[in-house]
């Protein structure tokens, strides 16, 4: 037959849509067309799949190739089409048989010797089959990723002969296990941190009701060090999401570090970064650094020396979760659900209200520097603290510090107060909206007084007034109350200072 028909799968966004690759022969002048959209990558495959089923001692028909990827308006790019095309040209030929073929998927890209070579994006083809009782065929150096997916039947190879073995009752191809996970949570510790007990308090608040939180203090007085502990104390990922985070990293990255499974990720971009470069983007668009912090901590350090429209960027998927990358003819939608943190100076020197007098900075300048971060994206914030320097007695070489609690200690704590939000209202605090978050506030009288006092003379705007709520919601949470009390009210609103 001169017809064949396989089976891949397409990169779009997150998503792996499924691609019928059609194989034509006819009698014709000796040529190879591809139809159905595809970009550069995709049209010089023809030479790479030449290439590599002759140097594999296959005959390479000399008729008239048609080969066509279906749905043809969805756009088609880089090298994941060699496999199934080639196994298209040796079915249509009757180098393979067809017969079995229709229960196997393939993606993979092929180097001219007939080598299996590792594509982006293969964890999230295992998740597009998953549940459609087809096989996927996939180049060994992606195996290990894509065997982190339960409930799919895979086959891996680094040779298209391995492949077309097994379809040619010879050896069978190997079926990939995944990396082993030792389960060892490679995380700086917060026992590290001494002093410092409002900011601790705040990132533990932080880290319960999933809120963003602005860090303001001098150089040296811990900002970082607090940032780069709260993925410790943070619940450890649950299988589907870890499949999420890993997907988006093998989208970014050609394949997930295994040893990274069920962790928070943490991403600290330099404040050079672009627009692109955060969100994501790019002709065919990839997954910024937003995206790579999904479910886990997005860190920006030095707040105001990002440029100010790559800040502002950040506003819309603070607030839905996800990114939507728009180009003229292609959308790619990402998710960016990721705890914010961020950290500053008061001043450009660094050092405003500093007893020794060491700030050399105007108000002009310091109002400047400020300003640099928008109105809007600081509403956004919920938490507003200002980190001290640390006191001399903690500088002092010989002399013991405090007893400080571990990320384990207070992961606990977390854990068990995420729990109460969960029961209660099926998400943490952070994502209550409208009517469910006045019913879970449950408002003492004294509370309600203490917060119109707060609005009137902080002058707060309704989003920042639901964002005390939230806050003192977590606060309430963590003291095991039914209701929200004055006293949560006030802490919630120590937390916008700014």
């Amino acid at each position: 037959m001169s017809l064949a028909i396989i089976h891949s799968r397409a990169q779009d966004g997150i998503d792996a849509p499924p691609v019928t690759v059609e194989v034509h022969l006819t009698n014709g002048l000796p040529t190879l067309n591809i139809v159905g959209l595809p970009e550069a990558a995709v049209r010089e495959s023809k030479d790479r799949v030449r290439g590599a089923l002759i140097n594999s001692r296959f005959e390479f028909p000399t008729r008239r190739i048609t080969i066509n990827l279906a749905p043809a308006d969805l756009p088609k790019d880089g090298g994941r089409y060699d496999l199934p095309i080639a196994m298209g040209i040796l079915a249509a030929s009757g180098q393979i048989p067809q017969q079995t073929l229709e229960n196997y998927e393939f993606i993979g890209e092929l180097a001219l010797s007939g080598a299996l070579r590792g594509v982006r994006g293969a964890l999230t083809a295992c998740l597009g089959l998953k549940g459609n009782g087809r096989s996927l065929v996939l180049p060994a150096a992606n195996g290990a990723e894509a065997a982190m997916v339960s409930g799919v039947q895979l086959y891996s190879a680094d040779h298209l002969l391995a492949v077309t073995s097994h379809f040619n009752n010879g050896p069978a191809m190997a079926v990939p296990v995944g990396a082993p996970f030792s389960g060892e949570r490679r995380i700086p510790d917060l026992v590290d941190v001494h002093g410092q007990q409002v900011a601790k308090r705040a990132l533990e608040v932080a880290a319960t009701g999933g809120h963003s939180l602005l860090m303001v203090g001098p150089p040296g007085a811990g900002k970082t060090m607090l940032a780069t502990r709260l993925p410790g104390i943070l619940p450890d990922l649950d299988d589907d999401q870890a499949l999420e985070v890993a997907a988006v990293d093998s989208l970014a990255n050609s394949g997930f570090d295994a040893s990274a499974w069920g962790q928070r990720p943490f991403r600290s971009p330099h404040h050079t970064a672009s627009a692109v470069a955060l969100v994501g983007g790019g002709s065919r668009p990839r997954p910024g650094e937003i995206s790579l912090a999904h479910r886990g901590v997005l860190f920006l350090d030095e707040l105001p020396e990002f440029d100010r429209r790559v800040l502002e960027v950040l506003r819309e998927p603070m607030e839905s979760g996800h990114v939507t990358i728009s180009r003229a003819a292609h959308q790619a939608r990402f998710p960016a659900r990721f705890q914010f943190v961020a950290a500053m100076n008061p001043c450009p020197c660094g050092y405003l209200g500093d007893p020794r007098g060491r700030c050399t900075c105007t108000q002009e300048q310091v109002r400047r520097y400020r300003q640099r971060i928008s109105g809007p994206l600081m509403d956004r914030i919920d938490m507003h603290i200002q980190v001290p320097p640390l006191a001399k007695s903690f500088l002092r070489p010989g002399e013991s510090f405090e007893a400080c609690e571990s990320s384990a200690v207070v992961r606990e704590r977390v854990i068990a107060a995420q729990q109460r939000q969960l029961s209660r209202s099926a998400c943490l605090n952070h994502n209550l909206m409208g009517e469910a978050l006045d019913r879970s506030c449950q408002l003492s009288a004294d509370a309600v007084a203490l917060l119109e006092t707060a609005l009137d003379r902080m002058g707060l705007s309704a989003r920042a007034y639901h964002r005390v709520l939230r806050v003192a919601r977590t606060i309430a949470d963590m003291a095991s109350s039914a209701g929200v009390k004055e006293e949560h009210i006030s802490e919630a609103i120590s937390y916008r200072d700014r």
